[in-house]
Parts: C-alpha cells; structure tokens; sequence
C-alpha cells in the first residue's frame, strides 16, 4: 500500500477523534463526523485495491468489520427499545420516587443518587441512565455549584455502574462479543466499582448539609407496563444465564425479548394506532448508533492497514496492569468505543484477569475528563455551567475513585481467576 493513501487514512481517523473531542465547538454533530469520515474511507480502500487478491482481502475485511457492527447495532436497538418505551409511560420515574422521600438531607440524597445511578445503569444504556438522574437533580431546589456536584458524580456513576453488565455498558459488550471475558467474570466488577462509587460520593460529600424539598409526580401504572417490565427484567437473567449455561448469543435474547414486548402489547389490546409499540423503536438515540456505526468503521479500516500495532507497543514495554490503567486515563481523551475496538482489533494476548481490569478501565476511565464519555457529553449538554473546566476542579477525586477502583478489579480479578 502507498504511503501516500497510508497517511491520508490515518489522517482522516484523527480528524474524525477531533471532531468528537471539539464537537462543542465546531457544532457538527460527531455522528455525522465519524459516520461520513468511517464511509469514505473504506470507499478509497476498494476504490484504490480494485479487483485483484487485495481486493477479496479488503471484501473480507469489511464484511467483517460490518458483521461485527450488526451483531452491536441489533443488540442495543432492543436494549434502548426497552428502556424507551418504560420510560415513556413512567415506569422509571415512578421507581425513583418510590424510595425517595418527600424531605432528605443533600448528603442523603448524594447518596442515594450515587446508587440508583449505579443500578440503572446496569440495566439502561448510559446516555438514558444520565437523561433520568440529571433530570431528576435539576427538578431540585439545589444551588448552581451543587448541582454540578450532583452531575459529576452522576457521570462517574453510571460508568461505573455499566461496566458489570453488558446491558450497560458498549465498551464492555465489545470486550464480551471478542470473547475476552465471561458474563460471570464481569460479575465480579460490581464491588469494586461500587466501592470506588460510594468513595468517590463520600469525597464530595463534604459541606452538604442542607435538607432538600422533593415534590413527588407519580404517574398511574397499567398491567401492559407491568408485564413489559417484567419481561426487560427476564430478559436481562435470560440473557445472563442463557449465555452462561447454553452459549446463546446474547443478541438473540435481546431480539426475542423485544418480540415479546411486541406481542404482549398487542395481547393487552395497546398496540393502537394512538400508540403503536414499534413507534418506540423510532424514539431510542440513533444519533449514538450512527455514532458507534461510524466510529467502528475508521477501527474496521485502521486494522485493514495494520496501523493498530502500535498499540500493542505499550503491552510490550509495560505490564497489563499498568498499561490497562494508563488506557482508562487515555480513555478520557480519546472516546471509550474507538480505543476499546482498536485494542481488540490490535490482536493483544492477556490472561482473563487482564481483560477484566481493562474491562473496567475502559468502562471508567472516560468519566475523568467530561468529554470522555456518552454519560459525560450528554450530563454536559443538559447542565448549565457543567463545562469542561467546572467538571475539570473534580479531576483529583475522580482519578482517587478511578484508582482505588481499578486496584480492588486487579486484586479481585487475579484471585478468582487464577
């Protein structure tokens, strides 16, 4: 390959990471970035390898890269159809207000959002486990610097919460669909990730000591919501077990879950013209799946051209455990997905231990800086005054609760799994 299409298409991968990281300031939209930049440069791949054997290397190579990208693509269109449609009729919010009382301490309430952040997330995507905590800080009578406070913590939160799941987290999905970790090795993520949760909370604890007003809007709930939250609940075990015990995809799962959504709206007679169930499909956050779709691509195209080498590099001079830290901190700088997908695709050789902590890394890192993450970008975009400066004044606590958490992955990791 010509040196010359060589550093055009590594340039226009890090004019894509710079058209996600000054998305604020240039305001065009990433997904439009990434997904136009990812396009074109697979078109000058065939344009330039034509018909002749690289040609059928480069078809490989996309089908590929593309398969991969359905396989995500189909699995988060279910997961987000889901939480689109319960959050809609009030599920959600009814099960926050069902544990918050009507008077609470501001430190109380530190708390108590710190772990509903934390499970949400678990079971929701990211940026509609964000939506819902950052709506429910700003319905509160909190001042502007509390508020910010709040938002820091939510963003740290439902990274760290998303990590032990692959409901909850892309980053950990990707690693899961690569075979580098089990669904139940994940399961030993929660600890340490809600210790570091709750020891990053009681660092900013410090000076709330107001007590807040909670007005409390329930809304009424129907069988048919009843029944659809029973079966994203069943879907999640089915999921869990499913993939443990039989192998099942976890995609599939989440297909015929959303299938049986389908159907048991239609058995209760809501699937009406007023409120048809697919309509939901068309409300979940395309602007991120367009976003992942052209992120993957660029990974999918840098692979082709073996440029994803040099990071393996830092394996080679660095142990996992070090280097795998120092790919969370990079993770705030350079977005989550792209890193995990040029990691996996650099072919690196760990123990399962390793990529659990790198699981973790991936999953966390991001909430060091604000634009490190989904969470972080859409907390950003829905708080005034939250900006990449005020968020920056957390910097130390985050990276003590971002350190403290990755320690206990290691430990806890090492002494299962070996």
């Amino acid at each position: 390959m010509p040196v010359v299409l060589q550093m055009l298409l590594i340039g226009l991968a890090i004019i894509a990471l710079l058209g996600v990281v000054l998305e604020d300031i240039i305001h065009v939209n990433k997904a439009k970035v990434t997904l136009f930049l990812g396009t074109i440069s697979w078109l000058l791949l065939f344009a330039f390898h034509g018909d002749g054997p690289d040609g059928v290397k480069v078809m490989e190579g996309f089908q590929e890269n593309i398969s991969e990208i359905a396989g995500l693509w189909l699995f988060l269109v279910a997961a987000m159809t889901f939480v689109a449609y319960l959050n809609k009729k009030g599920m959600i919010e009814n099960l926050i207000y069902l544990f918050l009382p009507k008077r609470i301490s501001e430190r109380a309430l530190l708390f108590l959002t710190a772990i509903f952040c934390f499970i949400f997330s678990s079971l929701a995507d990211n940026i509609t486990a964000t939506l819902v905590s950052v709506t429910l800080i700003l319905s509160l009578n909190l001042s502007k610097k509390k508020i910010i406070r709040f938002a820091t913590l939510v963003v740290f939160s439902v990274n760290s919460g998303g990590v032990a799941l692959i409901t909850g987290d892309v980053t950990t999905l990707m690693i899961f669909l690569a075979n580098k970790v089990s669904i139940v090795d994940l399961l030993l993520l929660s600890f340490p990730a809600f210790v570091a949760v709750m020891l990053l909370t009681f660092m900013l604890s410090r000076g709330m000591k107001n007590v807040v007003e909670v007005q409390i809007h329930r809304t009424d709930v129907r069988k048919v919501d009843i029944a659809i939250a029973i079966v994203f609940l069943s879907t999640i075990i089915g999921t869990i077990f499913g993939n443990a015990l039989f192998n099942i995809p976890p995609v599939l799962t989440f297909l015929f879950g959303m299938s049986s959504m389908f159907l048991i709206a239609r058995f209760f007679n809501e699937d009406i013209d007023a409120d048809p169930i697919l309509e939901y499909i068309r409300v979940i956050e395309f602007e991120t799946l367009l976003f992942f779709l052209g992120i993957l691509l660029l990974v999918g195209m840098l692979k082709e051209i073996e440029v994803l080498n040099s990071l393996v590099q830092m394996y080679e001079v660095l142990p996992p455990f070090m280097a795998s830290y120092l790919m969370g901190i990079l993770s705030a700088a350079i977005d989550n997905v792209p890193l995990t997908a040029a990691l996996l695709k650099a072919g690196i050789v760990m123990s399962n231990a390793d990529w659990l902590a790198l699981t973790y890394a991936v999953g966390v890192g991001g909430s060091l800086l604000i634009i490190g993450s989904a969470a972080g970008i859409v907390a950003m975009s829905k708080v005034d005054g939250l900006t990449f400066g005020s968020y920056t004044r957390y910097g130390i606590v985050l990276l003590i609760a971002y350190t403290a958490g990755y320690s206990i992955v290691y430990y806890v990791a090492s002494v299962a799994l070996t």
